[in-house]
C-alpha cells in the first residue's frame, strides 16, 4: 500500500504567456520571510542594523542565492552537459538549482556586502543565518508539489507513488528536507539566538545542522541519475554536505574559544 500522490497543478494561474508557479511563489514567500525576520531583529535596540543596511544586505543575498544556486547546479550535477553545452548555464527555464551553490553564492555576497560596509563577516554572518530555513522549507515544499527530487523506493506505509518517479512507492524526502532542513534547523536557530553568543557561532550551528540533517536525509533520497553514488555508497548531496559539517563544527569551537567580548548582538 502506498499513500496517493495530491495532484497540484505546478501553475497556480496563467496569463496569457505568463504562469505563476508554485515553486516560484516559494521563493517569494522565503524572500519575504527573510525580510521580515531581518527588519525585525534590526529593530531592536542596540543591533547596529539599519534598515537600509538590511535592504542592501537581502538584495545582495538575493543575488547570490540565485546565481550560486545555477552556477552551483550546473558545476555540481551537471557539468558533463554544461562542457558540451555552454549555454546551458543560462536555460534557467529548465530548471535546476543547487542549495549547495546559493550558500556559496550567500557567503560571497555575504563577504562582498562586510568589505563594502565595513562590516564583521562573522557578525553579518550571524544575522543571516536565521533568516534561511524558512526559505528551505517553502522550496523543499515546492519541490514536492512539483514532483521531483523525490525519494528512494521504500515500502514505508507513507511512501508514495510520484508521477515521475515510475511505479514503485518511494520516501516522500523533500518533506522530510522540509521538516528537518527548514522547520526544526529553525526552531533550533531561534532557541540558539535568544542569548548573546560568540561571534560566528550562530552561522556555525546553520552549517552544522543544515550539513548533519542533509547528509542523513540523502540517504533516503533518490541519488540523481546523472551522477549516481560515488563508490556506490555516497551521493553528491552528501560530499557537499560534509564541508558544512567540518566548516560549522570548526567555526563554533573556533568562537567559542575567542574572548568573552567577542560576541553577537543578542537577538
Amino acid at each position: 500500500m502506498a499513500l496517493e500522490f495530491p495532484q497540484i497543478d505546478p501553475i497556480i494561474f496563467s496569463v496569457g504567456p505568463l504562469s505563476v508557479r508554485w515553486y516560484g511563489l516559494m521563493y517569494l514567500i522565503g524572500f519575504a520571510f527573510a525580510m521580515w525576520f531581518a527588519n525585525r531583529q534590526a529593530s531592536k535596540p542596540n543591533s547596529g542594523w539599519t534598515k537600509d543596511q538590511v535592504s542592501d544586505l537581502l538584495f545582495y543575498g538575493m543575488l547570490g542565492v540565485i546565481l550560486g544556486g545555477r552556477i552551483g547546479y550546473v558545476l555540481f550535477y551537471q557539468f558533463s552537459y554544461f562542457i558540451e553545452n555552454p549555454l546551458y548555464l543560462f536555460r534557467i527555464d529548465q530548471g535546476g538549482m543547487s542549495f549547495h551553490g546559493g550558500t556559496l553564492g550567500v557567503i560571497t555576497a555575504v563577504a562582498i556586502f562586510s568589505w563594502t560596509r565595513k562590516k564583521s563577516l562573522l557578525q553579518v554572518g550571524d544575522f543571516v543565518a536565521p533568516l534561511v530555513p524558512v526559505g528551505l522549507l517553502a522550496g523543499r515544499i515546492g519541490n514536492f508539489i512539483n514532483g521531483e527530487l523525490w525519494g528512494r523506493v521504500s515500502d514505508v506505509p507513507w511512501a508514495m507513488v510520484f508521477p515521475t518517479g515510475g511505479p514503485l512507492a518511494r520516501h516522500p524526502s523533500q518533506l522530510y528536507e522540509a521538516f528537518f532542513e527548514g522547520l526544526v534547523l529553525f526552531l533550533i536557530m531561534l532557541w540558539f539566538i535568544k542569548k548573546p553568543r560568540p561571534a560566528g557561532s550562530v552561522a556555525g550551528v546553520f552549517l552544522l545542522g543544515y550539513g548533519v540533517f542533509r547528509f542523513c536525509i540523502e540517504y533516503f533520497r533518490q541519488p540523481d541519475a546523472q551522477l549516481g553514488l560515488f563508490a556506490d555508497f555516497i551521493s553528491m548531496g552528501q560530499i557537499l554536505s560534509l564541508p558544512m559539517i567540518i566548516g560549522g563544527l570548526g567555526l563554533l569551537i573556533w568562537a567559542y574559544k575567542q574572548p568573552p567580548q567577542v560576541t553577537a548582538a543578542k537577538a
